[in-house]
């Protein structure tokens, strides 16, 4: 092999080795024995918005105006390398005038020329700000299901124990506590869509056995209104106690009753925005308050005063019942 062909392998390997780390999406830098910087990839360029020019031949502690001049990469360098042949994802935390508060995962190999012994110092960087953003959000997420749940099965507990036993048999139970249930599930199906739910949607879902057997239930909604899950929990028990209310005793009892609900948002007097929702009833039997405040009577009053921390105006007329609902939001 002659000098021409010798110089054209070794110049093909190195434009093959130097395409290869140039397609790394990880950042790649390599260091001499003083932690100078030899070379870098375009993807530690790119991460971390500098350039060739303000690379090379400078110490890694003074790249980006001494950004990099961080304890825990020190250590690795100092004194984690020399003893080690590589290191493995070790940790660092820094914020970088450019980019911000990072968390990175360094790896280093300690590598010696074959020839004249020069020490050098490959390290590969891995951004994982967003992974550990995401595992921190996945933990987030499964403590706020736990806590849920067991919201759900408090409320699930309540229902069986507050449901009427006295003179009543097995299968009114049943139908009582089902009903009750199936609308704490609806509400529940409406909040899980999104991380807020929809007035309208709750209106319909909590309301939907009834709509399609009568037209004697208007919807008067205006615009969207956006309700945290446990306000959706907390107004779809108290639809369903008005609703069961309405097909018992009043305006959906008899042939000819209305049932009117409509909601809007407004500013209160403070300017604070406040969801107003009103149920009135008309052309059913005339309205009387109840000889005896029953659990439907009670989880009005408590959801709307204690969970969405409003006021609950039931009013008992001779043209028929009608709630007056306000809360913040």
């Amino acid at each position: 092999m002659d000098l021409d062909e010798l110089y054209r392998v070794l110049r093909g390997s190195h434009v093959q080795a130097v395409s290869i780390v140039n397609t790394l999406r990880d950042p790649l830098v390599v260091l001499d024995d003083a932690f100078r910087v030899l070379t870098a990839n375009p993807a530690f360029y790119d991460t971390f918005s500098t350039s060739r020019d303000e690379t090379i031949g400078t110490a890694l502690a003074d790249l980006g105006d001494g950004q990099w001049n961080i304890p825990e990469l020190r250590l690795l360098l100092e004194q984690v390398i020399p003893r080690s042949t590589s290191v493995i994802d070790y940790e660092v935390r820094a914020t970088f005038p450019q980019i911000g508060p990072r968390t990175m995962l360094v790896s280093a190999q300690r590598l010696n020329h074959p020839d004249s012994g020069q020490r050098i110092l490959l390290l590969t960087i891995v951004d994982a700000t967003e992974r550990q953003q995401a595992e921190a959000d996945k933990d987030i997420l499964i403590g706020e299901l736990g806590h849920r749940i067991k919201n759900l099965l408090a409320v699930t507990r309540a229902i069986a124990r507050r449901t009427e036993v006295e003179g009543r048999n097995a299968e009114e139970y049943r139908d009582d506590f089902l009903g009750r249930f199936d609308a704490l599930t609806r509400s529940l199906a409406v909040s899980a869509q999104h991380s807020d739910a929809d007035l309208a949607q709750l209106v319909h879902a909590v309301m939907e056995p009834w709509l399609g057997d009568t037209r004697a239930i208007t919807l008067d909604g205006q615009g969207a209104i956006a309700l945290l899950p446990r306000q959706a929990m907390s107004l779809g028990m108290i639809l369903h106690e008005l609703a069961t209310n309405a097909i018992k005793h009043g305006a959906l009892s008899v042939p000819g009753g209305q049932l009117d609900i409509a909601w809007s948002l407004a500013e209160d007097r403070d300017g604070h925005r406040q969801v107003h929702l009103r149920w009135r009833e008309s052309g059913g039997p005339e309205a009387s308050p109840p000889e005896t405040k029953g659990f439907g009577t009670r989880l009005i009053r408590f959801a709307t005063e204690v969970d969405l921390r409003g006021r609950a105006e039931l009013s008992y007329r001779q043209d028929g019942f009608v709630a007056d609902l306000r809360f913040p939001r």
